[in-house]
C-alpha cells in the first residue's frame, strides 16, 4: 500500500499531467514519503516536476514553528530556491500574488480530524482560492484503508 505522495513519486505516468505546469506544494512536517523524505524534496528529486512555490500551514512547511499559535513569515527556500508562503502568518488565505506563482497545487497534509487542527481549514482556503483563480488542486491521499 502506498499513500498519494509515494504513488506520485513512483509512477511517472501519474506525473505526466504536471510536465508543463508550475507546481506548488502545500505541506507540513508530516508530509513525508515512506522513506521519511519530505515531500518537497522528493518531488524536486523527480526532475520532471517544476516546483514553483510551496505553502506552509500552521507550524510551517518543515515544522519550523512547532509552538502553538506562533505565526511564521514567508521566506525563500534555501535549497530549492522557491518562495514558501505562510498560510499561518500575515494571512490565512492565499493571496492573488501567491496564486499567480503556480498552475497546480499539490496538497500533502495529514490531519486527525480534530477541530483544533487548522489543516482542514487551510485546505478549504486553498480550494476556494484555486476555484477563484482557475487552478487545479490535487489532494495526495493519506487514507491507508484503501
Amino acid at each position: 500500500m502506498k499513500v498519494g505522495i509515494d504513488r506520485l513519486i513512483a509512477e511517472r505516468a501519474l506525473r505526466t499531467p504536471l510536465s508543463s505546469k508550475r507546481v506548488a506544494l502545500l505541506a507540513h512536517p508530516a508530509s513525508v514519503t515512506a522513506d521519511l523524505i519530505h515531500s518537497l524534496d522528493a518531488l524536486a528529486a523527480c526532475g520532471d516536476v517544476q516546483i514553483a512555490a510551496a505553502f506552509g500551514p500552521q507550524h510551517g512547511l518543515r515544522g519550523d514553528k512547532q509552538d502553538n499559535m506562533i505565526e511564521s513569515p514567508n521566506f525563500n527556500d534555501p535549497v530549492h530556491h522557491i518562495p514558501v508562503f505562510s498560510l499561518y502568518g500575515e494571512v490565512r488565505k492565499p493571496t492573488d500574488a501567491m496564486m499567480d506563482t503556480c498552475d497546480v497545487i499539490l496538497v500533502d497534509l495529514q490531519d486527525l480530524g480534530c477541530r483544533i487542527y487548522t489543516f482542514t481549514t487551510t485546505l478549504r482556503y486553498i480550494l476556494e482560492a484555486a476555484s477563484k483563480h482557475r487552478k487545479a488542486v490535487w489532494v495526495l491521499d493519506h487514507d491507508t484503508r484503501t
